[in-house]
């Protein structure tokens, strides 16, 4: 799904013009970055956690020509899903399976 088809959802859902509700997807976004960049994580009650966590710089191996290289440490964000959203997604997928199963 794209940020294009999330709005057109919203907008539909809420009676929003799809301009007023690209700018509050993008404000959201914009917001969940920015506490990322200053706060390192967020957390979405029944949604999940983001965390910016810290990779060391480490010594890896070029796969094509088996050369050893320097890899600089970075940081990177992470995704831990909420118990609600994991809950939420195991039954829509158990149901469409399940679906699958009986059409066959």
């Amino acid at each position: 799904m794209t940020k294009k088809e999330i709005v057109k959802t919203i907008s539909e859902e809420i009676g929003l013009t799809q301009l007023k509700t690209k700018e509050i997807v993008q404000k959201t976004f914009d917001t969940i970055i920015k506490t990322l960049a200053e706060e390192r994580k967020i957390e979405l009650r029944n949604f999940g956690v983001f965390k910016v966590k810290r990779r060391a710089a480490r010594k890896a191996r070029n796969p094509v020509t088996g050369e050893e290289v320097n890899v600089e440490e970075k940081y990177v964000i992470t995704f831990k899903p909420g118990k609600e959203m994991e809950q939420q997604v195991r039954e829509l997928l158990k149901n469409e399976h399940e679906e699958k199963k009986s059409g066959d």
